[in-house]
């Protein structure tokens, strides 16, 4: 009888061990198998390529950078027009050709090499789709400056002007749904600055991404993800698709500053092409210290945007204005550009107002310059501002010398 009895207890604890055992060993391989959980556990930087296609062609295309830790993130716009040598395709090419020829996994990883940065995965919608699920979000919110009553362009340019499609948008703070949105991110106006277009489409995109987090219940749910997957094309699907997005969808958008590529456009065998400044380098530069920013431990000076003054301190034409270009590429804000009261300053000198910001290295190791110096105030003969005491509205002021070559001080050390 006592046989039996531990015989039976034997067996139930022999239950218990292979139950554990399957369970553990199911645990190990979900991990192993889920890409995005891979990263999350690692504490690395989670890359995402997010594109939107049009006509067989790409509309948009943004490198998404999110660190899961601290909720950081940041996001690269690869303009489609972007111009390069593709030697895969043995030619001088706007990179969308890539994805139109090859695919968007040949796409991605030129894309890989274009900001050296490592992107696992990407993410591609149809335009039409993306406005089929603005709607199911219930519109997406965005903040338009002011009023706008312009035109789409034809698709036919003979088609007579009657026929051109009429945008009309309030200004404020608006929901628009997907027929709006796609009007939003289609329409260019005469007013508009450098990059306006491309900003307007990542304003839609963070839109998006800030509309997931604000359905996630909805939207994650087990009834209604497979709906939203089905309208993408992804190197990865199912949970793993679901904790991207997850993870996406939780980036603090209101700290997040969407980058632009900067370049110069010229046109190559009858195609415009966007060519970045400095072959690629400076945007690679760009991208590396956005991301060095969200994930150092002083990342919380990185959170607002700093004011810059760049003042002309050399008899170059056009230094002030060449450099204030440089650093809004990093997304400063340049609020003033002038001439020095002197245009014999030997060395390049940054003026830290702030005092004490671990941003002013930043700022610096942008041109390579060591000549740092802190005040509220300096005297007038280096601004050529008032010397009343007043501090200035500029978080720092660069006064650039003759060691300046247009891109780094030379013999800084």
């Amino acid at each position: 009888m006592k046989a039996g009895k531990i015989n039976r207890s034997a067996v139930f604890l022999a239950l218990i061990l292979v139950v554990l055992c399957v369970s553990v060993t199911v645990l190990v391989l979900e991990l192993r198998s889920d890409p995005v959980l891979n990263i999350i556990r690692d504490n690395k930087l989670l890359n995402v390529l997010f594109a939107i296609e049009k006509d067989g062609g790409l509309l948009s295309a943004n490198v998404i950078a999110c660190y899961p830790e601290n909720r950081r993130g940041a996001m690269f716009d690869i303009p489609p027009e972007t111009g390069l040598i593709i030697r895969s395709l043995s030619r001088t090419d706007r990179i969308e050709a890539l994805y139109q020829e090859r695919g968007m996994e040949a796409f991605r990883r030129e894309v890989e090499n274009l900001t050296d940065v490592e992107i696992p995965f990407y993410v591609l919608l149809s335009f039409d789709d993306f406005a089929m699920l603005t709607d199911l979000l219930s519109g997406l919110n965005l903040f338009i400056p002011t009023p706008v009553d312009e035109y789409l362009p034809a698709a036919d340019p003979d088609a007579p002007p009657a026929l051109a499609e009429r945008v009309l948008l309030p200004s404020g703070s608006v929901t628009l749904d997907g027929e709006k949105i796609r009007s939003y991110m289609l329409y260019t106006s005469e007013e508009d600055r450098e990059n306006a277009v491309s900003i307007r489409r990542q304003q839609a995109l963070l839109a998006f991404l800030r509309a997931l987090n604000d359905n996630s219940g909805f939207v994650f749910s087990d009834g209604i993800f497979p709906i939203f997957a089905s309208c993408m094309h992804s190197n990865i699907s199912g949970d793993s698709l679901r904790n991207l997005f997850t993870e996406l969808s939780q980036i603090d958008a209101e700290r997040l500053v969407p980058q632009q590529m900067r370049g110069s456009v010229r046109m190559v065998d009858g195609k415009e092409m966007l060519f970045p400044f400095y072959d690629g380098e400076l945007q690679k530069q760009i991208i590396r210290q956005t991301i060095a920013g969200f994930l150092s431990e002083n990342a919380e000076d990185f959170e607002r945007i700093y004011t810059l003054e760049i003042l002309n301190g050399t008899t170059v034409q056009d230094l002030a204005r060449r450099t204030s270009e440089l650093y809004q590429g990093f997304g400063y804000d340049v609020v003033r550009v002038a001439n020095a009261p002197d245009n014999d300053y030997a060395e390049t000198v940054i003026i830290d107002r702030i005092g004490g910001s671990p941003v002013v290295n930043a700022i610096a190791q942008i041109i390579q310059c060591s000549n740092i110096q802190n005040g509220s105030t300096v005297p007038e003969t280096e601004t050529g501002e008032g010397s009343d005491g007043t501090e200035y509205a500029v978080d720092f002021t660069i006064i650039l010398g003759s060691d300046f070559n247009g891109r780094y001080v030379i013999g800084s050390e």
